[in-house]
C-alpha cells in the first residue's frame, strides 16, 4: 500500500513570528507545486496566527508542538486543542522527548493530549524513543513497545487514519547521531506490528510511521528508501530552507 509520506518541520524554541512568516514565503517559493510528499511546520505558540495566514491557499500544512487535555480552564500557560485548531492548525505533536524530560510528559498524559486533540480534529503527531542506555541495554523493543501500547490506549481503530507516529530515538535527537536506516526500519517494523496486533494488521497498514533525529539532507534518501518509514520528524535542519526544502523533494531510491 503506498502510504503518502510526511515530513513535518519542529522548529522547537526557534524563530519569531516575523522570522517565521518570512521563512514559510521562503519555502512556500522554494517547493513550488511540489505534490507528492505531504509538508507541515510546527513554529512556536506565538507564531502560529500569522503563519497561518501566510499558509491559507498553500498545501504546506501548519502543526502546533502540544497541546493541552482540557478544553479551557484556569491552567496557567497552557494551550487547548480548540485553541490550536482554531488558529488554522491540522497537526499538533505530542510526547516529544524533550517535553518528557523537561516538563515531566508521561504516556499517560501524552494518551489524553492524544485523545483530546482527536476530539477537536487534531491530528496528532505522537512521539515515541528510546535513550542511549536503554538501547544498550537492549530494551529499545520492550520500552517503545510499552510507550505505544499507552500512548494509545483507549482509542477506536479509526482513529488510527487520524494520527501519525514519530519514531524518535533519544540519542539521536539533536546529537548527531542518526539510528542506520537498517536500526529505524527494525523499530518501525516493530511499531507497526504493536499497532497492527493492538488493533488490527488493515489500521497498521496506513499509519505513516515517522522517523526523527538527526534528519539531514545526507541521510534522508536512505532512511526513505526503507518500507516502513513514511516520513521526517526533523528539528535542527528544518530551520533552513534550502534543507528542509531538500528533505521534503527526497529521492527515492
Amino acid at each position: 500500500m503506498m502510504r503518502t509520506p510526511i515530513m513535518a518541520g519542529n522548529w522547537k524554541m526557534h524563530k519569531t513570528a516575523r522570522e517565521a512568516v518570512e521563512f514559510v514565503t521562503r519555502l512556500q517559493k522554494e517547493l513550488g507545486d511540489w505534490e507528492e510528499t505531504e509538508v507541515v511546520v510546527a513554529p512556536p505558540f506565538v507564531a502560529l496566527a500569522p503563519v497561518a495566514e501566510r499558509l491559507q491557499g498553500t498545501k504546506i500544512a501548519l502543526a502546533a508542538q502540544d497541546c493541552f487535555w482540557e478544553e479551557q480552564g484556569a491552567y496557567t500557560g497552557e494551550v487547548s486543542p480548540p485553541m490550536v485548531r482554531d488558529v488554522g492548525c491540522r497537526y499538533v505533536i505530542i510526547g516529544h522527548s524533550e517535553r518528557r524530560a523537561y516538563f515531566g510528559e508521561t504516556n499517560e498524559t501524552v494518551n489524553k493530549k492524544v485523545k483530546a486533540a482527536l476530539a477537536h480534529g487534531l491530528h496528532p503527531i505522537i512521539c515515541v524513543g528510546e535513550s542511549l542506555e536503554q538501547r544498550e541495554r537492549g530494551d529499545t523493543f520492550t520500552f517503545v513497545g510499552r510507550q505505544v501500547k499507552e500512548c494509545l490506549q483507549g482509542l477506536e481503530e479509526a482513529a488510527i487514519q487520524k494520527m501519525v507516529i514519530a519514531y524518535e530515538p533519544i540519542w539521536a535527537i539533536g546529537t548527531g547521531k542518526t539510528a542506520t536506516p537498517e536500526q529505524a526500519q527494525e523499530v518501525h517494523t516493530f511499531i507497526r506490528g504493536v499497532v497492527a496486533e493492538t488493533f488490527s494488521p488493515q489500521g497498521a497498514e496506513v499509519l505513516r510511521i515517522q522517523y526523527g533525529g538527526s534528519v539531514k539532507p545526507d541521510n534522508v534518501d536512505e532512511l526513505m528508501a526503507q518500507p516502513d518509514i513514511d516520513g521526517a520528524l526533523v528539528g535542527g535542519a528544518s530551520l533552513v530552507v534550502e534543507s528542509f526544502a531538500r528533505i521534503v523533494r527526497f529521492e527515492r531510491r
